[in-house]
């Protein structure tokens, strides 16, 4: 009976201490409710993912910039900007972009050689929410008359 009366008393303690350590209530000790810390993401939005630039005749360089907001609430980092085709040459920010703060994507397109309607892509890579964002850039180059 003794041994039976030690066990029950044993077992409350017990509850009432695992009880006592997950509400976090320890005098002295102030414990958030969450366990976990919210780092934030970025967010990369740019204003537009295409640009046409017409008719151009062949042999120019033209370019466009491509601007975008980190609308995220941390830093926003271009890790790398590709092109499809070696006749696109694609500049961008390489600072981190803070949250609210705008950066841009240049690309410079190469119209030497071409003809007709032209369509390059500029893959965007960064530390955003989604990380990888296809830019377009479009042209129908008019041959140069020999």
């Amino acid at each position: 009976m003794l041994m039976r009366k030690s066990l029950a008393i044993i077992l409350t303690m017990t509850v009432i201490t695992a009880g006592a350590c997950k509400s976090g209530n320890r005098k002295g000790h102030a414990l958030s409710d969450s366990h976990s810390v919210d780092t934030g993401k970025a967010v990369i939005s740019f204003a537009s993912l295409e640009h046409d630039f017409g008719r151009v005749s062949e042999g120019e360089k033209v370019g466009c910039i491509f601007s975008f907001t980190n609308t995220g609430t941390s830093d926003l980092i271009l890790t790398n900007a590709t092109t499809s085709c070696g006749c696109t040459v694609p500049k961008y920010d390489r600072n981190p972009i803070a949250p609210g703060s705008q950066g841009s994507v240049e690309v410079v397109f190469d119209t030497g050689g071409r003809n007709g309607i032209q369509t390059k892509s500029i893959t965007v890579n960064s530390n955003a929410a989604v990380p990888v964002v296809l830019l377009q850039i479009k042209a129908e180059v008019i041959p140069k008359d020999k």
